[in-house]
């Protein structure tokens, strides 16, 4: 290292010290980017390198990844939207044969979540199949995942609510009976697990999110995780604008016959740099998000316990006003990493989620709804082909009376106490 950057380094940990360490957050946020002088020397150092796009950060990160989870291929990615996009369109790709999603096939899902989850579904062509929900986990209900499956039913797609999983040992029995694909979005529940192993490592193909709000972020990014080699090479070339080429960012003649090929109808030796063997898109990510991102994964560790912590005290906390509110139970076998709190007010109460939240957030407590509550409610949806297996009744109840709190690392114990004592002080004056 020389010794101008090891200055410019220097001056970075004392800037944080000095200008960001000491400011204070108003409230109690939902969520937020914990984060120290690292990230900023991290991203500064990729700064530096002067090559910012995908390069050597962005596959230490990837390697550093797969390693943590114990998956064979991890893919880097601009967002966790992107990924849940490229992680459904590489199953459409040609190259699967008879397990190829079609326009028209159905996929098999959940109303109550979050829209990049079930986009993808519909940007393929594909009709999404609406199961309902277990309003004590907020993941799906599995008898209406049995209901669900037709002759047209070719995946699932399901995510782990708020960090919590899903019940993992009845979906993969389900998709190996049935022969369908599973996608994972893990993009709330990095550092979960079920069974003794981490989430994102058991379905088809996994997502993850690095946004801000999210486990560890490195500002804007996203994963695409798989084990099987096939479904790595499409998403990879997907990722990278659909070219047949596998070489990196910026090499060249990676396969030794860079003008040998010859590929639909395109004349011999046409630069392999050239030739598109998938609908793709350009959907890298920067070394400079993924530097940010190497220095979060060191602390994942410690950002897991901190969000276990946090959740098994606020859930503590209220558990003695279970006469008027439900609060989100893990799912048997699991050891979740919390992405937040899920409350849902009970039915009958004499208050209204409207009520509770207006006073949460009139003292400075963030909420946050389950995203999209039903999906199928939302003003976009009036148009989408869709089939539902019920109702939906509790996926309404969610939409209706249910939102979150949050449980991130950055949280302090007094702040806890002070949602405690808010919500103490609510159920006091209803009364």
């Amino acid at each position: 290292m020389s010794e101008i950057r090891k200055k410019i380094f220097g001056l970075i940990k004392e800037y944080y010290s000095k200008e960001i360490s000491l400011k204070k957050i108003s409230g109690v946020p939902v969520a937020g980017k914990t984060f120290n002088e690292k990230e900023l020397i991290s991203a500064v150092d990729a700064v530096l390198d002067c090559w910012w796009t995908d390069g050597k950060f962005a596959k230490e990160f990837e390697e550093k990844l797969k390693r943590f989870l114990g998956t064979r291929n991890a893919i880097l990615v601009n967002s966790g939207s992107s990924a849940n996009l490229l992680a459904l369109m590489s199953l459409t790709s040609e190259k699967l044969g008879g397990r190829q999603l079609k326009e028209g096939d159905e996929v098999i899902t959940v109303a109550a979540g979050f829209p990049t989850t079930v986009n993808p579904i519909i940007q393929a062509g594909c009709v999404p199949v609406f199961c309902d929900v277990d309003v004590m986990t907020g993941n799906v209900d599995i008898d209406e995942l049995k209901k669900a499956v037709s002759h047209k039913a070719k995946a699932v797609v399901l995510a782990h609510t708020l960090g919590n999983p899903f019940n993992i040992k009845e979906v993969i029995k389900l998709c190996r009976e049935k022969d369908l694909w599973l996608i994972e979005d893990n993009c709330d529940a990095l550092g979960s697990k079920y069974g003794g192993k981490y989430t994102g490592t058991f379905g088809d193909i996994s997502t993850f999110s690095f946004y801000p709000a999210h486990h560890i972020t490195m500002a804007e990014g996203g994963a695409v995780c798989t084990d099987n080699p096939q479904l790595a090479r499409i998403v990879r070339s997907m990722r990278d604008w659909g070219r047949d080429c596998v070489c990196g960012t910026g090499q060249d003649n990676a396969c030794g016959k860079r003008f040998g090929w010859k590929l639909g109808e395109l004349p011999f030796g046409y630069d392999h740099k050239y030739i598109f063997s998938e609908i793709g898109y350009n959907l890298k990510n920067t070394d400079i998000n993924a530097a940010i991102g190497l220095a979060q994964l060191e602390k994942l560790p410690e950002f897991i316990r901190a969000r276990r912590s946090n959740y098994d005290l606020l859930a503590k906390g209220l558990k003695r006003f279970e006469d008027h509110i439900m609060i989100q139970k893990a799912e048997p076998g699991s050891e979740p990493s919390w992405f937040g709190l899920l409350i849902t007010i009970s039915p009958g109460a004499n208050f209204s989620r409207k009520d509770l939240i207006s006073f949460l957030e009139n003292n400075r407590i963030a909420t946050r709804m389950l995203f999209a509550g039903n999906i199928t409610k939302q003003p976009y949806f009036k148009s989408i082909k869709y089939r539902k297996v019920s109702n939906l009744r509790n996926t309404d109840l969610v939409m209706n009376n249910s939102f979150w709190i949050g449980v991130y690392p950055g949280l302090q114990k007094n702040q806890i106490d002070y949602v405690l004592s808010k919500f103490s002080d609510f159920f006091c004056k209803i009364k």
